[in-house]
């Protein structure tokens, strides 16, 4: 359960907080909320004085049906990003949230030292390369199709059976490739169903064959805001309940949008573990 980050050992006994921050105008969140570097800064201080463990860096919407963005566009919304965060706050450990191996070299050689890959390096062959290449932490999730299609009516005999079949397959991979940190993603929303989710969140225990660590991102997503009849913008409230009981099933990092929120989550659930 630890972690090598660039020289840095990450303790993921103690479960993490890793704090989102978009790059893009069209995140279905917050787009377009930190589109200037000031702002960014301002948002990358408030998140660390918040209690965030990682920062991910993300250019490139992976909401369903999100537009396709060019490979050198989203260099240019993250690379900058990552170096003026690593300058400013040398000791913050940044993941990149990329699908793309170009895109996972340039932001590691400007500081991050995580990879966060949605698709598994299906969507670019470049990809397992660059992951066996930048011997970095690997962040595996699984999804079905690409973000423009993966919500076109997902289907599974047995959803927790098959995302488990799937890491099974490319944990292999990445072994063979010397891949020596590797943390697992279920990918909540991401080709999956409002039925789909919440099986997969109930057996969550079952996933990762208690070899790998758990990431854990339902952040306000459809699966907490469909389910209650509300908005991204007002799922708060469920995103803290679902990464409470994310906990309990055994989640060792948190991805969020309110970091502080999440670090009170975690703080209670250190306190029902006796840890004060």
């Amino acid at each position: 359960m630890t972690i090598n980050c660039n020289g840095r050992l990450i303790d993921l006994n103690e479960p993490k907080i890793m704090g989102i921050l978009n790059t893009t105008p069209n995140s279905f969140y917050d787009g377009g909320s930190s589109q200037s570097m000031v702002l960014i800064l301002d948002k990358v201080e408030k998140y660390l004085s918040e209690g965030a463990d990682i920062l991910d860096i993300g250019g490139y919407s992976t909401k369903p049906g999100a537009e396709e963005v060019s490979e050198q566009e989203e260099i240019d919304r993250t690379a900058p990003v990552i170096e003026a965060i690593s300058t400013k706050y040398p000791e913050t450990i940044i993941s990149v949230d990329t699908f793309r191996g170009n895109v996972a070299r340039e932001a590691v050689n400007a500081g991050a030292s995580i990879i966060n890959d949605v698709s598994g390096w299906e969507l670019d062959e470049n990809m397992f390369s660059a992951i066996a290449d930048l011997n970095v932490p690997y962040i595996l999730m699984h999804m079905k199709g690409t973000p423009q299609t993966m919500q076109n009516e997902p289907e599974y005999n047995d959803v927790t059976l098959e995302v488990n079949e799937y890491f099974a397959k490319k944990i292999a991979q990445l072994k063979a490739a010397k891949v020596k940190d590797i943390i697992l993603d279920p990918g909540f929303g991401f080709a999956k169903t409002l039925e789909h989710n919440y099986e997969l969140f109930s057996k969550m225990e079952a996933l990762g064959f208690g070899e790998f660590p758990l990431l854990v991102g339902i952040s306000r997503k459809s699966m907490i805001y469909k389910l209650v009849d509300s908005t991204p913008q007002e799922a708060l409230n469920g995103t803290s309940v679902l990464n409470m009981v994310a906990l309990q099933k055994g989640a060792k990092i948190l991805r969020v949008h309110d970091v502080k929120a999440a670090k009170e989550t975690l703080q209670i659930y250190n306190a029902l573990q006796g840890k004060y």
